[in-house]
């Protein structure tokens, strides 16, 4: 079910006390920025626009209050289908804002109550912002996933041993001990082989990334296609050297059985945009507000 939009009937320009600012990104206030919000709309279907502060600006939409209060937030958080949607509209503005100018995304559902609310968290966390700004300007983000499938390893080798290898000698028994027994190898070979790979796309990508976050591996419905996932990382490459990073990494494990690499991007730099989290009275929400 699809994130609600609004409440039936409201007026267009509701009081604010009944809107919340839901913030996606902070970006140096400017022709640039304002561009970047021209367009677009957020998760209740009202326009994105721009709130300024100490020389930032925030991309905002206006969200019904009764959403993003604790409650409201809550319920969002645990339906899969209405935090996806939120987390689709959060991360397309943000790609859409990058296209023109560099922006820190903030944290999903970082919502404060009112206009003056926004400028007042611009102007008190604007040094740490413009650092970040600063920082991340000319870069984008590259993920690389390194998953480890000794199923797939285990089917090639049988594959390959089958092509006129004659019966096995022995009793049934001995011949599935001595299955188990490549079983084993192999599941032990493909995790080793799995690792040394993430170390040299490591050694790889540090000549030409200027940062790297290690983010927990995904499992479960996050894990995409088969295998376990063992590395999922996060660099930070500058922008007129992604095709360099690209060729680095790309094709990396092709000749390796049972070892996957998955090369995402590039991005806004999600990973390395960490706007402070320290508690703001009057705000609602995550990110930037401490609730």
């Amino acid at each position: 079910m699809p994130v609600p939009e609004g409440v039936p009937g409201a007026p267009q320009q509701a009081q604010e006390s009944e809107q919340a600012r839901y913030v996606f990104a902070v970006g140096r206030r400017g022709a640039p920025l304002d561009a970047a919000a021209a367009g677009l709309t957020g998760p209740s279907g009202a326009p994105v626009r721009t709130v300024e502060g100490a020389g930032l600006g925030a991309l905002v939409s206006d969200v019904p209050a009764g959403m993003y209060d604790e409650a409201g937030l809550k319920a969002q958080l645990e339906d899969m289908e209405r935090l996806e949607t939120l987390a689709r509209s959060h991360h397309d503005v943000v790609a859409a804002a990058y296209e023109h100018t560099t922006v820190l995304p903030m944290r999903l559902a970082t919502v404060y109550l009112g206009d003056g609310r926004v400028s007042e968290m611009l102007a008190e966390r604007g040094a740490e912002f413009e650092a970040l700004l600063s920082r991340l300007e000319g870069h984008v983000e590259w993920g690389v996933k390194v998953y480890a499938d000794p199923r797939e390893a285990a089917a090639g080798a049988a594959g390959e041993s089958s092509g006129g290898a004659g019966t096995a000698s022995g009793s049934p028994g001995r011949a599935y001990l001595q299955q188990r027994r490549r079983q084993r190898s192999t599941h032990r070979d493909t995790y080793r082989a799995a690792g040394a790979v993430a170390e040299r796309v490591t050694e790889l990508a540090d000549g030409v990334a200027t940062a790297k976050v290690a983010h927990r591996p995904q499992q479960g419905e996050l894990a995409a296609g088969p295998g376990e996932n063992i590395t999922n990382d996060a660099y930070l490459v500058p922008a007129s050297r992604s095709e360099d990073f690209k060729a680095a990494i790309g094709g990396i494990a092709e000749d390796v059985p049972g070892v996957r690499v998955e090369l995402t991007g590039p991005w806004a730099p999600y990973s390395f945009a960490t706007p402070p989290s320290s508690p703001q009275p009057h705000a609602t929400g995550t990110a930037g507000d401490g609730s």
